[in-house]
């Protein structure tokens, strides 16, 4: 019987998770607007209908999809094209 996830889907997963935590501390803006800093260098910020931690989650979930995505095995099927015409 074979790992139910490749070395290759963990090591993306750990590496995903380490390069997007987030760093220093959340600043307030004078306009009430709320930021962290991503370790990637990305700046997390709340706007009029999401909030900081909305944002935290989105960024480290689409990080995780790109990062699992790009190693995923050659035809295995997919609700999203792969490669994506365009990503950060």
């Amino acid at each position: 019987m074979s790992d139910a996830v490749s070395a290759g889907m963990r090591r993306a997963k750990v590496q995903a998770a380490t390069e997007h935590t987030t760093v220093g501390f959340v600043e307030q803006a004078a306009d009430g607007s709320v930021t962290i800093e991503c370790a990637c260098g990305m700046r997390l910020t709340n706007g009029p209908t999401w909030s900081l931690d909305e944002h935290i989650r989105l960024h480290r979930a689409e990080a995780r999809f790109l990062a699992l995505a790009a190693v995923a095995p050659e035809g295995i099927p997919r609700l999203v094209g792969w490669p994506l015409a365009e990503h950060a």
